[in-house]
């Protein structure tokens, strides 16, 4: 079974609704490989030890939540950028990137994927009432320990996470937004969460959560967006009947 990928790009950018997003980068097809797509590989990010595995892996289509083009970075095709662009377009391969719409998406993004695998209700958006709003509040069935849902957490994504203690309040209500969030610890707060979960740590935020009173969970960049596009992946193969392979390139930050 294969799909055109004038088809498959036309289904990702409405499904993720795309034109609802003033983004970083661009997002759907950034380079442009085969007619016809009958195996997707989909990973976090388009780095070099990426691409080598999809070739490996026979990928027609490399998909991704970190691509290429972001703002401010250099525009000439040199360097490792440049080598990695050249290594997808000699082997005809495409790659599909999307950055805020894969964290948002209700069923397959980033955010929703990472609630599912915590075990964490979503009630609404962080940004209330709006359906593309990235980063999510919910809660959790039980109360526990802001130390035992640190645990929690460390063992469903298999990476220690990093707890800043806020209070000795126990954790029910939660905020969170994968990746590089951490600043919105304070939209958290405003809505009365408990803890709030984000990829990376800052030293600003360490004290805003100290003194806030509202404890901060780092999980990791890498491992809290590991998500999206596997489940997105997966998506594509069982609408389009394709196969799909997801590979995770280890990275600790």
């Amino acid at each position: 079974m294969s799909v055109t990928l004038k088809n498959l790009v036309s289904y990702c950018n409405d499904y993720l609704s795309v034109d609802r997003f003033k983004d970083y980068c661009p997002n759907g097809l950034q380079v442009e490989g085969k007619r016809n797509v009958s195996k997707i590989v989909s990973g976090v990010t388009a780095s070099q030890a990426l691409i080598d595995a999809a070739i490996e892996a026979c990928a027609d289509l490399l998909l991704v939540h970190h691509g290429y083009f972001w703002k401010g970075e250099a525009e000439p095709l040199t360097g490792i950028k440049g080598n990695r662009i050249r290594t997808l377009m000699k082997n005809d391969i495409s790659l599909l990137a999307y950055h805020l719409p894969l964290d948002a998406h209700p069923v397959v993004g980033n955010n929703a994927q990472l609630a599912e695998i915590i075990g964490m209700q979503i009630e609404d958006g962080m940004d209330q009432g709006n359906p593309f709003s990235v980063g999510n509040v919910g809660s959790i069935s039980q109360p526990m320990s802001a130390q035992a849902f640190s645990d929690l957490v460390s063992t469903k994504l298999s990476r220690q996470a990093e707890l800043v203690l806020g209070d000795d309040r126990s954790v029910q209500r939660i905020a969170w937004c994968t990746g590089s969030a951490e600043r919105m610890i304070e939209r958290a707060d405003q809505l009365g969460a408990d803890l709030f979960i984000s990829g990376e740590i800052s030293e600003p935020v360490v004290h805003y959560a100290r003194e806030a009173g509202i404890h901060y969970l780092s999980a990791g960049h890498h491992a809290t967006e590991r998500y999206g596009a596997k489940a997105l992946g997966e998506h594509l193969s069982n609408a389009f009947g394709i196969e799909h392979q997801f590979i995770d390139i280890d990275n600790p930050a």
